[in-house]
């Protein structure tokens, strides 16, 4: 399903036009235009790439963008996006958690070793999709040995045809009435497994790394898992024994081989706030290496192996998204060699009244639907009105201009406490029907915006 060699993609993603890719992201994310060009070009020359004969497609390295903005204009909505769009394994980390090899905290290739998790987790839940009828089934026949009695043995003067087929019409009156539901309400006794021995996690040097020493495996005599009996009502003694045969259907060595494979050639990286590790050393401050940290960082994204309890992982080939503020310091602040490592740059565009008003209505999943949705379920029918739309997003510019720029997430903090009186009072409320204008707007927040000292508190 997702893009990875030497399969071809078997979704709608692997024919999309970089054209398409940015309209899909345009109905999630206002504005931006040439970062949307940017991830949409990467992600088709992905799919141009696996067209390739194998010798060359190891060849074209990734071309990893830096996205360059302030707080809140989109960056990792975007790349967020684009992974689910070409159904990837997709990470976010944050580059001021690592530290440099030799220092206490996470080591730089743990972002290798989390994305192969995810990955595991997407290639288990398409093999649980495959194999989950056939669990069913399974699942279906145990529970029905379970509530039918024994099959007697044939007496001397019977026909052991017609007995086979007495048993059978039994058995199958019972699966109707189990699929019925008409069973629901019986208690039978199964036998549970307890949960396997867990994995050890040994400390490496000052790391924690996961070396996966399961004494499971080492003395399989040992923890064979115990069962003990369990009285569930026929609902849950289904659904467990169907969770017991999905997991006998699928095969983990092959899904961890896969999601390997698919991590290699189709993984995505988003490393936030990449701009707190570009400081030249020399600055004085309790910041620990961080040049440290970006020579570590170096090699994952050049392309190096990373050793995980799936197997080896190469990382030639996933994509990496940098992004910060750069507020403080500036790209050409990155060591050199990390520069180099990402060949695409775009600048994200601040965010403005027209802008925010965008926002506020045009994604699919718009702040303002967000607030209709909740209420509803309230029962009030709370609408707004275009001028009071224009005025919440004229009191957030302000706010932003005034105190700190934070960009679209401003919009939540006005909107909550827009809606204050309304969320706390929603249930009692006798007037199922609200609409906000602008009138309703200015009342609520044009005080509170208009003292500086209270906006920076409250907004």
């Amino acid at each position: 399903m997702a893009i990875y060699l030497p399969e071809t993609t078997q979704t709608s993603a692997g024919t999309l036009t970089p054209r398409q890719i940015v309209a899909e992201l345009d109905k999630y994310v206002v504005g931006q235009s040439a970062a949307k060009r940017a991830v949409a070009i990467a992600l088709r020359n992905r799919m141009r790439r696996q067209k390739l004969p194998p010798e060359l497609a190891e060849e074209i390295a990734p071309k990893n963008i830096l996205m360059i903005g302030p707080t809140g204009v989109g960056k990792t909505e975007i790349a967020r996006r684009l992974a689910r769009l070409a159904q990837s394994p997709f990470l976010k980390v944050e580059a001021s958690k690592f530290t440099e090899v030799g220092y206490v905290g996470r080591d730089v290739e743990s972002m290798v070793r989390d994305l192969v998790e995810l990955g595991v987790s997407m290639v288990r839940d398409e093999r649980l999709e495959e194999v989950r009828a056939k669990a069913g089934q399974n699942a279906e026949d145990r529970l029905l040995d379970i509530l039918l009695p024994p099959a007697r043995p044939v007496a001397p003067d019977e026909e052991p045809g017609a007995v086979r087929d007495a048993q059978q019409q039994t058995r199958e009156r019972f699966r109707e009435q189990l699929r019925a539901g008409r069973l629901d309400a019986r208690v039978v006794e199964i036998e549970a497994r307890e949960k396997a021995f867990p994995s050890f996690e040994i400390i490496a040097g000052s790391s924690v790394e996961e070396v996966d020493i399961n004494l499971k495996d080492m003395l399989p005599g040992l923890f064979q898992g115990k069962t003990k009996k369990r009285k569930l009502k026929v609902p849950e003694a289904l659904e467990y024994l169907t969770q017991e045969e999905e997991q006998k259907l699928i095969d983990m060595d092959s899904v961890a081989r896969a999601a390997v494979e698919r991590v290699e050639q189709a993984g995505i990286i988003f490393i936030d706030e990449i701009d707190k590790i570009a400081g030249r050393e020399g600055s004085h401050g309790p910041d620990v290496s961080r040049e440290g940290v970006q020579r570590d960082i170096l090699p994952i994204i050049e392309g190096t192996t990373v050793n995980t309890k799936y197997g080896m992982v190469r990382t030639d080939h996933i994509l990496f998204i940098a992004a910060g503020a750069f507020h403080v310091s500036k790209p050409s602040d990155l060591i050199p060699e990390l520069q180099g490592r990402f060949p695409i740059r775009v600048e994200l565009e601040p965010l403005g009244k027209d802008e925010f008003v965008r926002i506020l209505t045009e994604p699919r999943s718009a702040l303002i639907k967000q607030y209709m949705a909740l209420m509803d379920t309230e029962g009030i029918d709370l609408t707004f009105t275009d001028d009071a739309i224009r005025r919440i997003a004229d009191y957030a510019q302000t706010v932003n201009e005034r105190t700190e720029n934070i960009g679209a997430r401003r919009l939540h903090t006005v909107l909550e406490k827009l809606l204050d009186e309304i969320s706390f009072e929603g249930s009692d409320l006798e007037n199922k029907v609200v609409t906000i204008d602008e009138a309703y707007v200015t009342r609520m927040l044009a005080d509170i915006v208009k003292n500086e000292d209270l906006s920076r508190y409250i907004l």
